[in-house]
C-alpha cells in the first residue's frame, strides 16, 4: 500500500516506516522535526517537512502523494507539560489532527490509523485493562487523545473513513537500526539505561509502598517492533475500532532496574524518592481483542527482549542521533 505517516521521524513512527517499508510498503512520512530527527527517517522513505497545522500545505501534500492509508503519530505527548501548557495539546493533538482528517477525506484516504494511549482511561477501574472500560482522563493530554478518537468515530459514520485506534502505555526496545532519543526523555528504560552508559550516576524510584510485590509501581511495556507490527495489521481492510495493546502482564520498576543491571552487566544505584501525585500501582492493558481481531502476536513480549536491544541501540548510539 501506500502509506502516509505522519511523525515517522520520532521514536515509534520511525521504526513503524522501518517495518511498513520492510513489508513491502510505499512510505512517506511528515514530519515537522519539533520532537523528531531527520536521521531517524527510513533513508527508503520519502520526507516531507512541515506542520499539520497548515492547511493549504497538508492537503497538497495528501493530494501529491495520493495515499491509501495513513498513520497518524504526530503528537505531544509528555503528561506533566500538558497540565502545565494544555493548550498546546489541544492545538496540536485535536486541531492539528483535525486538519489532517479533512485533508484524508477530501483526498479519498481509505484507511485511518490512530496512535491514542491507554491515558484516555484515567484510572482503571480494573487490571489488566479492557477496550469497554470507561474513559475518564485526568490530564489534557489523556483528554485530547479522546477527542481525537471520538473525531474519528463521526468521521466514519459520516464520510465512511475506516479507522483504527490503539491505546498503550509504554512503548520500548530499539530495532538495528532505530531507537529511543527524546529531547525531554522520562522514559523509564532509556533512564535507567543513562547509569550503566556513564551518563548518570543513579536512577530514581518514585514511591516503594504501593500495593505491588515488591512496593514499586507495575506498568506494562511493548516492544517498539510489535507496536509497529500492530499498526501495519491495522491497515488490512475491514478491520475498524479500538484495541489496546500490552504484554499483560506489567513489570515493576524494581524488575526493570534489575533487568536493566543484569543485560547491561553494571551495577545501578537507585534513589528511593516519594510516590508522585497521580500513579496508579498497577496499569497493564489486555491485548484480547488485538489478538482474536488482527491476528497481532508479539514477537517479543518479554522484558529481557525489550531491555537487550534498547542496551544495543543505546550502546551504539550513546548521544542518540545527532541532529
Amino acid at each position: 500500500m501506500n502509506v502516509f505517516v505522519t511523525g515517522g521521524a520520532g521514536y515509534i513512527g520511525s521504526i513503524c516506516v522501518e517495518e511498513l517499508i520492510n513489508a513491502g510498503h510505499t512510505v512517506t512520512v511528515l514530519d515537522n522535526l519539533s520532537e523528531g530527527h531527520h536521521s531517524a527517517v527510513d533513508s527508503r522513505a520519502r520526507f516531507i517537512q512541515g506542520n499539520l497545522g497548515e492547511r493549504e500545505f497538508i492537503n497538497a501534500a495528501l493530494a501529491e502523494t495520493k495515499p491509501e492509508a495513513i498513520i497518524h503519530f504526530a503528537a505531544n505527548a509528555l503528561v506533566g507539560e500538558s497540565m502545565e501548557n494544555p493548550a498546546k495539546y489541544f492545538r496540536n493533538n485535536v486541531a492539528c489532527g483535525l486538519e489532517l482528517l479533512d485533508a484524508a477525506v477530501k483526498s479519498g484516504v481509505r484507511k485511518f490509523v490512530f496512535s491514542s494511549t491507554c491515558a484516555t482511561y484515567g484510572p482503571p477501574d480494573k487490571v489488566p485493562m479492557t477496550e469497554d472500560l470507561p474513559q475518564r482522563p485526568i490530564n489534557p493530554y489523556g483528554e485530547s487523545k479522546l477527542m481525537f478518537e471520538k473525531m474519528l468515530q463521526w468521521y466514519q459514520k459520516i464520510f465512511g473513513l475506516e479507522f483504527v485506534a490503539f491505546r498503550y502505555f509504554n512503548a520500548a526496545g530499539a530495532s538495528k537500526k532505530f531507537g529511543e532519543h527524546h529531547r525531554i526523555e522520562t522514559h523509564l528504560i532509556p533512564n535507567v539505561l543513562k547509569v550503566p552508559l556513564g551518563q548518570a550516576t543513579e536512577c530514581q524510584i518514585f514511591g516503594t509502598d504501593y500495593p505491588t510485590p515488591d512496593g514499586t509501581c507495575v506498568r506494562d511495556y511493548i516492544h517498539i517492533v510489535d507496536l509497529a507490527q500492530a499498526h501495519i495489521l491495522a491497515m488490512q481492510p475491514g478491520k475498524h475500532g479500538f484495541y489496546n495493546l500490552g504484554n499483560g502482564e506489567g513489570y515493576s520498576v524494581r524488575e526493570v532496574i534489575k533487568m536493566c543491571e543484569r543485560i547491561s552487566g553494571k551495577k545501578i544505584p537507585a534513589i528511593e524518592k516519594p510516590r508522585r501525585p497521580g500513579d496508579p500501582p498497577r496499569l497493564v492493558a489486555s491485548a484480547e481483542r488485538a489478538f482474536k481481531e488482527l491476528g497481532w502476536k508479539p514477537q517479543f513480549p518479554k522484558l529481557e527482549d525489550i531491555v537487550s536491544t534498547a542496551w544495543e541501540w543505546h550502546k551504539a548510539h550513546p548521544n542518540g542521533y545527532p541532529d
